[in-house]
């Protein structure tokens, strides 16, 4: 095993150490992890299928590998089913399991079926991290990432250092998870856990059922951590036991006077009623400084309120009730077995009563397909992002906010404080019965076949799934302009926008790329195609480039299009390294304020690239700025490793074997 460094005791540290491969467990520096098991859905999913078929991959490594098909089940034309069938047969053809279309979201169905304490996960889905609230290291990564791990290969990052979030009292009546994760990001921002695990501690975990964490942990990725860890205790056991799956319980704490590199506390009577305003998961607020604002849609669902309980409880405060005239109220079940489970409990025909719209189980608006709201209409959704467009409509006013005060509002047609609605209409907060044992399905959950079966199978590609682009090394020498410029907190839905229009493009690279940053600047694409055959273009940008979804489009759509490299003030964990792996040069200005000094159409030149990305060369470089006759000084952060693939023209044609 790698060498490694003192462990703090905490329930982080211990995981890491069991899976750590390389390197030393030092904030800063890389480790490699060895990972137990594999999560891909559909949006990321087929780019992962044709990474291992490119790495010449025969069966996956990892003890448990599954893809589902939860984003884009809307299937208007050909395409989403040819993708479907093309996951089908990857999956049966290197030994993954397969969830149906409707089956359920990745993250919930994950944990009600596969997910394990103790052990390592990695998905090509920012919000892998949920799994933690199982006491599981989870992490959300680039495709090829994933796609490394199922091939057996260890899963590198930057050792992050250890936030321990002490809980103490318990959640008052109107108030749930969401808005306790909503208090973190009302209190750091969406770069407050850059580069930092989150780990929750304290008395105030016994109130917290292990879907409660779940929802806490999934929205760790809007804070930029690189994942969040809860304890496996008594909680995890209840609800391992609920799936019958009680013998997979291994109980895993933080050891007494476990020591943690940063804390915090956040005491659980206090928190009230949050909800994030348009256009991001950090401008939060409290709901009742914004009580009043019409609404014209309420949707309750996602990885990031997936609990049937969650579901439960609206279904409580709206039996008997309608919900406000010009207000869809939109159902999305999370994984079939809840579905099944409300319908046992009659909370189906209770929002449905109510005038609620049920969908099929799976991701749906929270990634722009379907549901999206009318132009200038407040929306009101259980969701974890709400970035500009995201929700398919280009002006659109998305809030983030809990089930109770999502389901208030549908009631009231404003915004509302579900404390307010309850005193008013002399509510009590709902007393839930749920079921003691979940209604386990397993029928839409295909294993793989074996070995031999497995060898002969062939994939379906249908005429909407390209090959993987070649891409040439990195040159000496970029000459080349600015063609974009932009400020900070810009996502990867701003960059390789989701929604119904280009998302069924997913396994299209050239397709996809036409819609490449077209939110900040209509003719991008076009102009870098231009520019693509006479040294390409580059990019600078402000701080956090490439927040939110791990889809590694983002990074391969540039790349296709001639991106060279991206000078920023900094970057989100996940595109940072995707960039690297498709041969894109992320560098940070020394002196921010040099970021404002270029302007789009400003020719700079670096030089000397092969040389400055040397094994153990200093992290630094200059580039010149031709057209203004200025020099700005640069750094990276890229390892060895990471520096031979940008040199080598991405992280692929780095592994391939050298000929003699």
């Amino acid at each position: 095993m790698a060498g490694k460094r003192s462990s703090g005791g905490t329930v982080a540290h211990r995981l890491i150490e069991e899976h750590l491969l390389e390197g030393r467990m030092v904030p800063g520096e890389e480790i490699g992890l060895r990972i137990d098991q594999t999560l891909t859905q559909d949006a990321t999913g087929t780019l992962v299928m044709q990474e291992l078929d490119a790495l010449g991959l025969d069966r996956v490594q990892t003890d448990v590998s599954v893809q589902y098909v939860d984003h884009n089940l809307l299937q208007a034309d050909e395409r989403n089913a040819e993708d479907h069938a093309f996951l089908r047969s990857a999956a049966r053809r290197f030994g993954v399991w397969y969830s149906k279309p409707g089956n359920g979201v990745s993250h919930p169905t994950h944990m009600q079926h596969f997910g394990l304490p103790g052990k390592s996960l990695a998905g090509s889905d920012s919000h892998t991290c949920a799994a933690g609230s199982l006491g599981m290291l989870a992490i959300g990564v680039g495709g090829l990432e994933v796609a490394l791990a199922m091939a057996g290969r260890p899963l590198y990052l930057t050792m992050p250092r250890i936030w321990g979030i002490r809980l103490t009292g318990a959640l008052p009546d109107w108030v749930s998870a969401k808005d306790v994760i909503l208090e973190l990001l009302r209190r750091h921002g969406v770069k407050g856990g850059v580069g930092r695990i989150l780990e929750y501690h304290g008395p105030g975990l016994a109130g917290l059922t292990a879907m409660d964490r779940h929802v806490i942990a999934n929205m760790g990725a809007e804070l930029g951590a690189t994942t969040s860890v809860f304890p496996a205790d008594d909680a995890v056991r209840a609800f391992l036991r609920t799936e019958s799956r009680e013998d997979d319980f291994r109980e895993l704490t933080a050891e007494p006077g476990a020591r943690y590199d940063l804390d915090e506390e956040i005491d659980l009577t206090a928190v009230e009623p949050l909800i994030a305003r348009p256009t991001s998961p950090g401008n939060v607020v409290a709901v009742r400084e914004v009580a009043g604002e019409p609404l014209g849609q309420a949707v309750i669902g996602s990885s990031a309120n997936p609990g049937l309980r969650d579901f439960a409880v609206a279904a409580a405060m709206v039996r008997g009730r309608q919900t406000a005239p010009g207000v869809s109220f939109d159902v999305n079940p999370t994984s079939r077995e809840i579905l099944q489970d409300l319908t046992r409990t009659g909370a189906t025909l209770d929002l449905l009563a109510a005038g609620a719209r049920l969908h099929q189980a799976g991701c749906l608006g929270c990634i722009g397909m379907g549901q999206a709201p009318a132009s200038g209409r407040n929306s009101l959704r259980t969701f974890p992002r709400n970035f500009p467009g995201r929700s398919g409509t280009e002006d659109d006013a998305v809030w983030l906010c809990s089930p109770e005060t999502a389901t208030a509002s549908a009631l009231t047609g404003t915004i509302t404080d579900p404390r307010a609605w309850a005193a008013e209409h002399d509510v009590p907060y709902p007393s839930l019965e749920l079921p003691e044992e979940a209604t386990v399905n397993t029928g839409m959950l295909e294993p793989p076949p074996a070995p031999d079966e497995a060898a002969g199978i062939r994939l379906e590609r249908g005429p909407n799934i390209s090959a993987l682009p070649d891409f040439d090394p990195l040159p000496d020498t970029i000459d080349a302009p600015v063609l974009l410029t932009a400020g900070d907190h810009v996502s990867t839905d701003e960059i390789s926008p989701a929604g119904a229009r280009a998302l069924p493009y997913r396994s299209n690279i050239p397709k996809l790329a036409e819609f490449t940053l077209t939110r900040l600047d209509a003719d991008y694409p076009r102009r870098a195609t231009e520019l693509r055959e006479h040294g390409g273009h580059l990019i600078v940008a402000g701080e956090n480039w490439g927040q939110g979804s791990s889809r590694e489009h983002a990074a391969i759509t540039l790349r296709h299009l001639g991106l060279r490299a991206v000078l920023a003030r900094s970057y989100a964990r996940i595109h940072w390294q995707n960039l690297a792996n498709f041969g894109v040069l992320a560098l940070e200005f020394d002196d921010p304020d040099d970021q404002a000094r270029i302007q789009p159409g400003d020719r700079l030149r670096l030089d000397g690239l092969h040389e400055a990305l040397a094994p153990e060369a200093p992290p630094t470089l200059t580039a010149r700025n031709t057209t203004r006759e200025e020099t700005y000084r640069l750094h990276h952060h890229l390892s060895d490793r990471q520096r031979r693939a940008v040199l080598s023209g991405g992280t692929i044609p780095a592994l391939a074997p050298t000929t003699p």
